[in-house]
């Protein structure tokens, strides 16, 4: 006995949505409702916090080589070699 395949197919995606719309759920009370208890860590929730550590981090001099850019189809890396004007 044969079903079409577009029978299936509501079954398939029903089932993608409501499985989303589950976790959708579940994420939203146990992260930002915390229903466990907890609070969110000052280190996430302060502003300050987050742009003095960035400017920490960016004020690091570079120890390694030259800047390369990644290209992640052909997994093959590239120096960046500036322009002469």
């Amino acid at each position: 006995m044969a079903t079409s395949s577009g029978g299936k197919a509501k079954y398939i995606i029903g089932a993608l949505i409501g499985s989303f719309g589950i976790s959708y759920i579940f994420d939203k009370l146990i992260s930002d409702d915390k229903i466990f208890g907890g609070t969110t860590p000052g280190t996430v929730s302060n502003k300050e916090w987050w742009a003095a550590t960035d400017e920490k981090f960016q004020a690091w001099p570079r120890t390694a080589g030259p800047p390369v850019v990644m290209n992640p189809i052909s997994r093959q890396n590239f120096i960046v070699k500036s322009r002469p004007e």
